[in-house]
């Protein structure tokens, strides 16, 4: 029988612009090696104070209307206690009570159970680290 709790690292080079990376296809290509067809619960978790896990649809301009809506949250500009870094990068540290930095989804015969627009996506608006990790794991 197989591991009940597995767990695979993702490096992701998000870049020097603020972007969301779709991680589905990872969840996904993870899920057929982990869940062997069983039924449990993913994790997904970016162990980063700057980044969070959102769970959106993509590629129709959610992402884009996300990366927009934050900035009128969370303006990078030098209102932000929190300084070092480019100017605004505070903003980066207050993103994760936001867009937190995990999500638990449910796996249903060895699938990742997602609706028919959502996607698993990383939330990385910290232009001064492009380089990421994130970890996903099948309890089942």
């Amino acid at each position: 029988m197989p591991d009940a709790f597995t767990t695979r690292v993702l490096h992701i080079t998000s870049g020097s612009a603020e972007r969301i990376v779709d991680l589905t296809a990872d969840c996904e290509d993870f899920l057929r090696q982990a869940a062997a067809g069983r039924d449990g619960l993913l994790n997904v978790f970016v162990p980063h104070a700057t980044a969070g896990i959102a769970v959106i649809e993509t590629g129709a301009g959610s992402d884009d209307d996300l990366l927009a809506t934050l900035h009128t949250l969370l303006p990078a500009d030098n209102r932000w206690q929190h300084r070092h870094g480019s100017p605004g990068h505070g903003r980066d540290h207050v993103l994760p009570a936001l867009v937190p930095p995990h999500a638990t989804l449910p796996v249903v015969g060895g699938r990742l159970e997602l609706g028919t627009w959502q996607s698993v996506c990383l939330v990385d608006t910290n232009k001064d680290n492009p380089e990421r990790t994130v970890r996903l794991s099948f309890l089942g």
